[in-house]
């Protein structure tokens, strides 16, 4: 029997999470967000950090605020990222430039520590900025990459993997999470596979940070980027965070060899000489408004603890397939993403050949989906702004304009 209303409602009056609600700026507008996984709402702590920062810090201490605290926000509140969703110690993750960049620099450094290799290894269903840059370095360094093409549900395999990796492979770049699907990869697996041929392994984690746990040092992870606008919620082109193993400090390389990075960055010396610790993958002056508002928005996360928000995730994810199994297959539409909660990230996609016409009427009643070429229908649910019976009423209003279509 299908869920009720009245069930969603039941569910919301025993969720745990619920509270956190009141920690955003909801608004009445509109009926249902379902795209915070592209976009989180605003915390109202963030939007007061920052306009502390502005008013009191800036405004007030001017000059001053830089030896009083800002210097060293981008470690700082990338060790508080890593304690909070990232299952790394400190020292290793720092909060810098946005997702592309991090990126950029990751393949550089990444391709700099395996001297002698030749290629890369990529999917050729990523996200356009990891396939784009893939190209690009690639192609500045003289190197071939390897294009892996996994199902959209089944995400790469072990033996899809195994296939390309070899003694040429220098890095392998994967996203924990697809950002069509919600398919989710095995980080440590997978990352124990590139490594029996000598590669690294570095991973994007911009569809999983803040609602998947993660586990970068036990799963023995050597790269990773990630944003924080999305279910970290620190607001749209919040910067990202990077992340470099331990084992790799000290000799890491990246190409973008800014003042910040640099191991004495007031000395204004002749040359340059990188900072032995993870400030060596900063480039140029830290974005202070927006580092503070990733400070704020992960202290939310760290409050409600990365396990229960994955609970609610997988709850939530749950409800959604079962509804659009028993109001939107009927009408010509498919669950594009893994039925297994276990193999799916926090969201849920729907695929059908008038995905477009239903997102824009959705659009037009004020549900907010995310559509994706060609015809797949992204449902964000994210777990400490997403209520079931949010969800509940946001696929009853699809339901009514595929039966009408």
């Amino acid at each position: 029997m299908t869920s009720t209303y009245d069930d969603a409602v039941a569910l919301d009056r025993a969720d745990p999470l619920a509270p956190f609600r009141a920690e955003f700026l909801m608004g009445d507008d509109p009926v249902a967000y379902l795209d915070g996984n592209s976009l989180g709402r605003p915390p109202l702590r963030t939007l007061e950090r920052v306009e502390q920062t502005l008013r009191h810090e800036w405004g007030g201490r001017l000059i001053r605020s830089w030896e009083e605290g800002w210097l060293d926000l981008p470690e700082q509140v990338g060790d508080r990222l890593a304690a909070a969703c990232l299952g790394a110690a400190p020292g290793q993750t720092v909060i810098a430039e946005s997702t592309s960049v991090n990126i950029f620099k990751l393949l550089h450094a990444g391709c700099d520590l395996r001297p002698g290799r030749d290629e890369i290894v990529a999917t050729d269903s990523d996200f356009p900025t990891d396939r784009y840059l893939v190209e690009s370095v690639a192609g500045s360094r003289g190197m071939t990459v390897r294009w892996l093409r996994p199902n959209i549900v089944e995400g790469v395999t072990e033996s899809s993997l195994r296939e390309v990796l070899s003694e040429r492979t220098a890095l392998v770049l994967l996203s924990h999470v697809d950002y069509r699907s919600g398919a989710m990869l095995d980080v440590r697996m997978l990352t124990a596979l590139v490594h029996e041929v000598g590669a690294l392994a570095a991973w994007d984690l911009c569809h999983s940070a803040g609602v998947v746990p993660l586990a970068l040092d036990a799963d023995a992870v050597d790269l990773a980027v990630g944003c924080t606008y999305k279910y970290l919620n620190a607001g749209p082109g919040a910067p990202a965070f990077l992340y470099v193993a331990a084992q790799h400090l000290g000799s890491v390389r990246q190409p973008i060899t800014g003042w910040w990075s640099s191991a004495d960055r007031f000395a204004m010396g002749p040359t340059y000489e990188a900072d032995p610790s993870i400030r060596a993958m900063l480039s140029g002056t830290a974005y202070v408004p927006g580092i503070v508002a990733v400070d704020a928005s992960v202290s939310l996360v760290a409050e409600a603890g990365i396990e229960a928000i994955r609970t609610k995730a997988v709850a939530l994810t749950d409800l959604c397939v079962e509804l659009v199994d028993a109001w939107l297959v009927p009408h010509g539409f498919e669950v594009a993403s893994p039925r297994d909660a276990a193999r799916r990230g926090g969201h849920v996609t729907i695929q059908g050949d008038r995905s477009r016409e239903v997102s824009a009427a959705m659009y037009a009643a004020k549900v907010v989906p995310d559509f994706r070429n060609p015809d797949m229908i992204r449902l964000g649910l994210s777990p400490l702004t997403t209520s079931y019976a949010e969800l509940w009423r946001a696929l009853d209003v699809t339901r009514g304009i595929v039966e009408a279509l």
